[in-house]
């Protein structure tokens, strides 16, 4: 649990996209490969459907012939940290820190359910490995790290995933008052 919550304090503190963006491309454009093995196509509509992320790579490859994977990288990490930093200069970073913390905490909730339920559900066939010849105990261990690992991951995706969709939007104080003022109003009445 302490490595749990050191990733929660870690993603809270700053947006950690970069491993997640860096295997996208990766499973796209491999690492030192040629253009003729890229598949350009479906990363910018992955990156659009997936990740609310709009970049021109094709378009970037006709201007720039000499593009190489790590500029394809590159500009998608540099994409995504734009967004990023467009949605934090809206309402500030303290306030899309909580923001973060929220849609966190979540994807916690939500995944370590179903976490314990995959793990119910392992304690219930792990009898089964003795017929095996492999030693319950062990095994559990190991297969309740992986899923444990996985639980981790699922709760990083996901929540970039939901940071990357939101539209931040800042209410013109004006708006916001005169808003205030009908809530209260209803209240009152």
């Amino acid at each position: 649990l302490w490595r749990l919550d050191k990733m929660l304090r870690k993603a809270c503190d700053s947006y950690e996209f970069t491993g997640v963006f860096t295997e996208l491309v990766r499973q796209h454009v491999p690492a030192e490969s040629v253009e003729e093995q890229w598949d350009i196509a479906t990363l910018e509509s992955s990156l659009a459907a997936e990740w609310g992320l709009t970049v021109p790579l094709q378009k970037m490859l006709a201007d720039d012939p000499n593009l190489n994977d790590d500029d394809i990288l590159e500009r998608v990490l540099k994409a995504a940290e734009e967004s990023y930093e467009g949605k934090v200069a809206v309402v500030g970073r303290e306030s899309f820190g909580g923001f973060e913390r929220n849609v966190m905490l979540q994807s916690l909730d939500t995944h370590w359910r179903e976490h314990l339920a995959a793990l119910d559900h392992l304690r219930q066939g792990i009898h089964l490995r003795g017929y095996a010849q492999k030693n319950p105990k062990q095994e559990y261990k190991r297969e309740s790290f992986t899923l444990f690992q996985e639980l981790l991951e699922s709760i990083k995706r996901d929540s970039i995933r939901v940071l990357s969709h939101v539209q931040v939007r800042r209410e013109d104080p004006a708006e916001e008052e005169q808003r205030l003022r009908r809530e209260a109003e209803e209240l009152a009445q």
